[in-house]
């Protein structure tokens, strides 16, 4: 997971180490076990390198330890040749257990989807949906988050930024690959929410390096800020969640005579969107009464919400008001992850939900199952201390500056979809995976689409960006559905662009 900018995790597990001031480094440290997982019925044997890797600057002095797990495949021969995938999630400033114990890794935990889990014990199974079948797979956790740490002169500030935290990610892929022997492997970069984000531009970053990705898989993708947040006199956010709204309320049987699709239902949203409401909002106080009068009854009608509640709203709500809103009669709230999730308003006057349902549901469970996994089968030294998020940390504060690219210079609005469209056009072989919960109100679907049909790319090249969708939310793969479907087109994308 994995949250992006706002209301990102809050449980955390804080990290002790201190950062050293001298010539004596705190060293590199990995355990290193067996480890095994059965996928549709073949045994896939596995060397797990789990702990820290030093990263040097481009003066080659240390500058931080860099957490990581690392599963390669066992083989007679050594296979330089097999796909390998750099993966991560987002925040910024989470840790990556949530891929690595949702979708990817060897071992899964099983989450009761979409209500709450209960608390221990937990299901720990073998994951016959891991990618372990066709690629190696190293899982990093950034600095502040895991067991990464700043080494030497380097300071924690020197890692949170857009930019600083994709030249920390891009020393250390390419550090690893020469480590390892695998600068010729087929290679690619997974993200989840933030880690899209970051995705887009460490590929540019690592491409100009003379280190080119074979493909890039976007998880919950977000591209554009301006499609999350709610500034005054933006339009943009409110236009890019309303379908994700619509999708909330054809789940929840809050829209009438919907038809039997999501996705038939979904398209005439669309078109609503870009015909009627877009216009709308673009008159703004031009627009008379009585036509927002008309628009808000359809924007009730679509969302299961009244035609008063959007006139008062100015036809425009924001995320965390639609959280509040949507179920307010019933006493509950929807997900802000996945809004199929609901939970328990405390409080029916409020204007903004009060937490998000998904995140209570299930991390105790994916916290507590990673941890116990971390510890116990793959041995690392219980001395040290996993952080969850580096948001708990003394003085974490996100550098949002971003350099853009040489046409566009600093962006006031940060955008790395500039940099995937370079990276994109000057190699006309790299593929982009994008995977979008329906779902999923932390980023919106829509906001993806509005994302890449503005990139400005030529038809060839935008072809090499393929959209899938799942009738989840940001972390589709806690429905077992989606989580069949993520291995299949996950899979189907590495063996194809592998060749």
């Amino acid at each position: 997971m994995r949250t992006l900018l706002l209301g990102f995790l809050c449980f955390t597990l804080s990290i002790s180490y201190s950062q050293t001031t001298n010539d004596t480094l705190p060293k590199a440290e990995v355990s290193t076990t067996m480890q095994s997982v059965q996928i549709n019925g073949k045994t896939i044997y596995l060397t797990a390198q789990a702990g820290t890797f030093q990263v040097r600057d481009e003066n080659n002095k240390p500058i931080a330890l860099m957490g990581h797990t690392y599963y390669s495949k066992d083989s007679k021969t050594r296979n330089n040749r097999r796909p390998i995938v750099f993966a991560f999630n987002g925040g910024p400033g989470s840790s990556s257990f949530w891929l690595h114990m949702g979708v990817l890794g060897p071992k899964r935990i099983v989450v009761n989807d979409p209500s709450s889990t209960p608390a221990a014990p937990y299901q720990l199974v073998n994951n016959n949906f891991s990618i372990l079948d066709v690629a190696d797979l190293v899982i990093i956790d950034p600095v502040g988050t895991g067991l990464s740490i700043p080494v030497g002169k380097a300071k924690f500030k020197d890692f949170w930024g857009v930019d600083q935290d994709i030249r920390s990610l891009s020393l250390f892929i390419t550090q690893f690959l020469i480590a390892k022997n695998r600068m010729n492997s087929p290679k690619y970069l997974l993200g989840e929410s933030y880690g899209t984000f970051r995705n887009a531009g460490l590929m540019n970053t690592l491409l100009t390096q003379g280190v080119a990705m074979n493909g890039v898989i976007m998880v919950s993708a977000v591209f554009d800020l301006r499609t999350l947040i709610f500034p005054p006199g933006d339009d943009m956010p409110y236009i890019a969640h309303f379908p994700t709204y619509a999708a909330t309320a054809w789940y929840h049987d809050k829209v009438t005579d919907k038809p039997e699709d999501v996705y038939t239902f979904l398209n005439e949203v669309r078109r609503f969107t870009e015909d009627e409401y877009v216009p709308s909002l673009f008159k703004g106080d031009r627009l008379s009464e009585a036509d927002k009068k008309a628009i808000a009854q359809k924007l009730a009608q679509y969302t299961g919400t009244s035609t008063d509640y959007w006139v008062k709203a100015d036809l425009r709500v924001t995320a965390s008001e639609f959280f509040a809103e949507f179920l307010r009669d019933e006493g509950e709230i929807v997900g802000r992850l996945d809004s199929r999730f609901t939970g328990i308003n405390q409080d029916l006057l409020a204007q903004d939900g009060s937490h998000d349902p998904q995140s209570a549901a299930i991390s105790p469970a994916y916290i507590a199952g990673f941890l116990d996994y971390f510890y116990g089968s793959l041995k690392v030294n219980k001395n040290t201390t996993y952080s969850i998020t580096a948001g708990r940390r003394e003085g974490f504060n996100w550098d949002w500056k971003h350099k853009g690219n040489v046409r566009w210079g600093t962006q006031a609005a940060i955008n790395t979809g500039i940099d995937m469209a370079q990276a994109l056009s000057r190699d006309p072989n790299m593929k982009v995976l994008v995977l979008n919960g329906i779902y999923d109100i932390a980023t919106v679907f829509y906001g993806v689409e509005y994302s890449i049909d503005h990139l400005g790319l030529k038809k060839e090249i935008k072809d090499n960006i393929k959209m899938e969708y799942y009738e989840a939310g940001h972390m589709m793969y806690t429905h077992q559905p989606s989580l069949e479907k993520f291995k299949k087109d996950v899979a189907g994308f590495i063996l194809e662009t592998s060749k």
